[in-house]
């Protein structure tokens, strides 16, 4: 599946002409569909996998597509001569990128980065898990390919690799349902497995189109958008349109969405990230009874919109107390009638954006949050490390799983004052569940965000100290949170400067929050005792 995808890609190069780009990417698919055919073949007689070996299937599938798919981005690398990465800068005045030696190789291409194979397995990971934390810091120096590549792979890791496999490939009765729910998924929409993905990849592909289009009206009314030419504001629109509505957040242009510093595109965005954080069986719901009462009537999308609006609020009052350079002045919206400030407005304006941007997991970025107060830093990773609604695009805890520790503490806390004989019930999301049901539940989902918030704790304090004394804990805690969440909003730590062993655990943090820790868990146990119970 991921050689045809680069195949794919292969194309898009030459509709380009790049040509060492195509080579890579035909090189690249070519070694990947070796692998993936001998090991179907050699595996063909294999039995239908139950839930651990979806769990196990899941975890290596996940590690090795993010692996394969830093070929690519290698050997693009490696191929395109100095002379020929120069062109993709020609068109910037001189002193616009820094001149950067990798490897013996000297250029302002940020495409030379990508001859470290820590950094192409870094970019790999990060667009696989729709992380979006990049080792491209310039990335309009980049190939076309590349940057279609990069969009391309969010795009599809939002849903799922395994998933857009099991919609293609499998057939009935072959284990998709262990697979399905393996990829951190239980929501169904019909009773057949293949039947709900694919319903869910048509769901996606309309949005995607609706979100292109809506995405290059934008580009093309904003002061930066009407000095491009139409094909430009569409490969913009389209790449942002595939990794916002996935809630990748990778990016096509220098500074993420703050190179546009447009109030219309910022709002335009905001229902796009939105619907990626919604569950794909309410967006099923609505488009199929063309009735908007699942937004409200479903636990989580409601809980959803409530934390939205909730967070715009207190991390606006937050930022506009504590005003930094990091906002301009502007008069957004108007606010300065009601008495705030030109920097104040602004600062309300990029606290939307980027809460919404941090719940819902995209990591698109209109403002320095390097540049905010440790306050702002530590509201939005709270954002982060939440997330939106499971069976959706995003990463972090979930919606519904922060409710049923909430809704478990209250129901532990109100069985004390009644009798052991008394019978007692709890109903969530329109399920009433029995004491031996409502426990489960409540230890699920405890011990799950239990392990999250450990390793985000153990993450953030090796983090805080490999990243040099300019940042403080509280960035650290935004960096990992960021990693593991699978969001991709950065305070500037993250980059090819950074420590080595901080990226290599990012690789383990994105890796991780992209399954939710468990099949890792499995995983990490079949290679130490195999998978016979001990």
């Amino acid at each position: 599946m991921e050689a045809g995808l680069m195949t794919i890609t292969v194309v898009v190069a030459l509709v380009f002409a790049e040509w060492y780009p195509a080579l890579a990417f035909l090189l690249s698919g070519g070694l990947t569909a070796s692998v993936g055919l001998g090991a179907k073949r050699y595996f063909a007689e294999a039995p239908e996998p139950r839930m651990k070996h979806g769990m196990i299937i899941a975890a290596s599938g996940w590690f090795c597509v993010a692996l394969f798919g830093a070929i690519p981005f290698l050997l693009t690398a490696y191929l395109t001569p100095p002379a020929v990465m120069a062109t993709y800068v020609e068109s910037a005045p001189a002193g616009t990128y820094e001149t950067v030696t990798m490897f013996g190789v000297e250029s302002r291409s940020s495409l030379v980065y990508f001859r470290d194979p820590l950094h192409a397995f870094f970019e790999s990971m990060s667009g696989w898990t729709g992380s979006g934390l990049t080792m491209a810091v310039h990335e309009p120096t980049l190939p076309r390919a590349v940057q279609w590549w990069r969009s391309f792979i969010q795009w599809v890791g939002g849903v799922g690799v395994i998933v857009l496999t099991t919609a293609i490939l499998a057939r009935p009765g072959s284990g998709s349902y262990a697979l399905y729910r393996s990829e951190a998924r239980e929501e169904k929409i019909h009773p057949s497995i293949i039947s709900t993905v694919r319903t869910v990849w048509k769901i996606f592909v309309l949005y995607t189109v609706l979100a292109v289009l809506a995405m290059f009206v934008a580009i093309s009314l904003s002061d930066y958008g009407s000095r491009l030419p139409a094909w430009r504001a569409f490969w913009q629109a389209l790449n942002h349109a595939m990794t916002g509505l996935s809630t990748g957040g990778f990016s096509v242009t220098d500074n993420s969405i703050a190179t546009y510093d447009s109030p219309l595109i910022e709002t335009v965005l905001l229902p796009i990230m939105a619907l990626g954080a919604i569950a794909f069986p309410i967006h099923y719901g609505i488009l199929s009874n063309r009735d908007a009462e699942p937004l409200w009537e479903d636990l989580q999308t409601r809980w959803l919109f409530v934390l939205f609006a909730a967070g715009i609020v207190v991390l606006s009052l937050q930022n506009a107390v504590a005003v930094t350079a990091a906002f301009e002045a502007a008069n957004y919206a108007g606010l300065q009638t009601v008495g705030l400030s030109a920097a104040q407005t602004t600062a309300v304006r990029d606290s939307a954006f980027q809460w919404v941007s941090a719940l819902s997991c995209t990591g698109f970025q209109s403002s320095g949050i390097g540049d905010w107060t440790a306050g702002g830093k530590l509201l939005v990773s709270v954002a982060m490390v939440l997330g939106g609604a499971a069976g959706s695009t995003v990463g972090g805890i979930k919606i519904i799983r922060a409710y049923t520790i909430g809704r478990g503490i209250v129901w532990q806390f109100s069985r004390v004052f009644l009798p052991e004989s008394a019978v007692v019930t709890a109903n969530i999301n329109g399920r009433s569940l029995s004491r031996n049901e409502m426990e489960r539940e409540f230890s699920e989902a405890a011990i799950v965000s239990l392990l999250w918030v450990v390793l985000l704790v153990a993450s953030s304090i090796v983090l805080v100290n490999v990243a040099g004394p300019e940042f403080g804990y509280a960035d650290a805690l935004f960096e990992v949170a960021s990693a593991q969440g699978n969001v991709g909003l950065s305070t500037g730590i993250t980059g090819p400067s950074m420590s080595p062993l901080a990226e290599a655990m990012f690789l383990f943090n994105m890796w991780v929050g992209r399954l939710e820790i468990i099949p890792i868990l499995v995983f990490g146990r079949s290679l130490i005792y195999g998978l016979n119970p001990r």
